[in-house]
């Protein structure tokens, strides 16, 4: 048995060759050891909340906004996907304080 390393990088989309590998590895059976034994059902149970919590803090709320019709005709130019980068320009303006005075 190989273990093979990877180093990811954000946004980093996995190639053909690596595709090609997870698919083949996830026709293999898991080995469970001493470094990695199986989960009892406590441990699955406790990870499956975790999970779903984490899901809940992610979930983005809907919101009506108003802006210049100028300001939206340059976000859509963005292309698609305009309005995920919109909410994370507003994550970044709330977080930042002196952008953030510069807006009020």
């Amino acid at each position: 048995m190989s273990i093979t390393k990877y180093t990811l990088e954000p946004d980093a989309k996995p190639t053909k060759a690596q595709i090609k590998e997870i698919k083949e590895a996830s026709k293999k059976p898991v080995v469970y050891d001493e470094d990695s034994p199986k989960l009892t059902d406590e441990q699955l149970s406790e990870f499956a909340k975790i999970a779903k919590q984490q899901r809940e803090e992610r979930k983005k709320k809907v919101i009506a906004l108003r802006v210049n019709t100028s300001t939206l005709e340059k976000a859509k130019k963005l292309g698609k996907g305009y309005t995920a980068i919109l909410s994370r320009m507003i994550d970044l303006c709330i977080d930042d304080k002196e952008l953030l005075k510069k807006c009020l």
